[in-house]
């Protein structure tokens, strides 16, 4: 039996193989096209290119559930398969998976009626989230649904952005937009707790393992959720100091966090210090919106582009360059140039948060140039790993 199941794994296409593949580099290729589309219109490029909703409403929705979206269903459904020991979604399930994926894509780009629009966004998270339940009900592993719950809330703050879409009301989007985006914040906290600490002691040969340190974890993941419920809600909308204490504590929290995982042999090895710099935005970028309640800052939205650009942007792209190699059956080695690549993207969060409100064309030319090179030497460095079979001639 043993014998026919892997057989039937290697008479896939390997594009169709696990959930990494396919949404990987889709993901990849649409974090080009997304954002040189956005910094296009903003920059008055394309004076005719008028989405569903205008263009504000297509960004807001398409970075944090197109791109990001695709990226985390890329990673879930290929840990799944390792957390559980099933096999995980692969063959034409998987291909209709992404082909609902990409067809949102191309309806929004392309102009399609909204009910269209709308009966092609929606399914998407909810149908991961049942996939991914499925799976874990199955051997009742009970430590992995929080991600569900966490996926099947980002489906709500989808929903609440679309429902917003379809009453041309901006403020809904905005507080659909932004609770997705911390959301997505809290992801990173969870699977980052597992894996920073586990490559670092890898990456480094460390004998000692980091000593994990469940209950911070759990109250990390409750305050982010909290958080992007009051996102959701409108209510961290407006400056209030009596956001201050929840933003700092969750400062405090990931401070600790990134102080227990750091070791100075990190700056060796780019797989490594990207991770830890995409972490360290996400506390930068909470301190920088409790001076926003605080009524030091003016513009929240220097604090939201250091989540969305160095916490987000920063840890998919650290991601995928590991775990495409390692689910490859490759050496944890990546090309040399992807230093530069990581290196690339700090640069566009740099240009993002710290240009653009002196001189906000040249910071968001620059900021997207820089991120489209990030994503653009990975592709092409990485994109034959999907279509072809692992390395080592394992099924995978």
């Amino acid at each position: 039996m043993w014998l026919r199941d892997r057989q039937r794994e290697l008479s896939i296409a390997p594009l169709w193989r696990l959930g990494f593949r396919p949404f990987f580099l889709g993901g990849a290729l649409f974090a080009v096209l997304a954002i040189g589309l956005w910094a296009a219109a903003l920059l008055g490029y394309l004076p005719g290119w008028q989405p569903v909703g205008g263009s504000l409403a297509w960004h807001r929705h398409e970075l944090p559930f197109g791109f990001a979206g695709a990226i985390i269903a890329g990673f879930l459904l290929t840990a799944v398969q390792n957390w559980t020991g099933r096999p995980g979604l692969s063959g034409w399930p998987l291909a209709a998976l992404f082909s609902l994926w990409l067809l949102a894509r191309l309806a929004w780009l392309l102009g399609a009626p909204l009910p269209l629009l709308l009966a092609l966004q929606l399914p998407f998270l909810p149908l991961l989230a049942l996939l991914l339940g499925r799976q874990l009900w199955a051997v009742r592993q009970w430590c992995n649904y929080p991600l569900v719950v966490v996926v099947l809330l980002m489906a709500g703050c989808e929903w609440l952005l679309l429902y917003g879409l379809t009453l041309g009301d901006g403020a809904l989007q905005r507080r659909g937009a932004l609770a997705g985006l911390w959301l997505i914040a809290a992801l990173v906290s969870v699977i980052g707790g597992r894996v920073i600490p586990f490559f670092t002691q890898r990456g480094l040969n460390r004998l000692a393992p980091v000593a994990p340190r469940p209950r911070l974890d759990l109250l990390v993941l409750l305050l982010s959720l909290s958080l992007a419920l009051l996102f959701a809600s409108g209510l961290a909308l407006q400056p209030s100091l009596w956001m201050l204490p929840l933003l700092l504590v969750l400062v405090a929290l990931h401070g600790l966090r990134l102080w227990h995982w750091y070791n100075s042999g990190i700056w060796r090895v780019p797989l490594l210090w990207s991770l830890h710099l995409a972490y360290a935005w996400l506390p930068l970028a909470l301190l920088a919106l409790a001076a926003w309640h605080a009524g030091w800052l003016h513009n929240a939205s220097l604090a939201y582009h250091a989540l969305a650009l160095g916490t987000v942007g920063g840890a998919i792209l650290a991601m995928l360059a590991r775990v495409s190699l390692g689910h490859t059956g490759r050496p944890l080695q990546p090309p040399a140039v992807m230093g530069w690549a990581f290196a690339s993207l700090q640069l566009a969060v740099l240009a993002r948060v710290l240009l653009v409100p002196f001189a906000p064309a040249a910071g968001v030319g620059l900021s997207s140039l820089l991120w489209i090179v990030a994503f653009a030497l990975f592709i092409r460095h990485y994109a034959v790993m999907f279509w072809t079979a692992r390395v080592d001639g394992q099924p995978g």
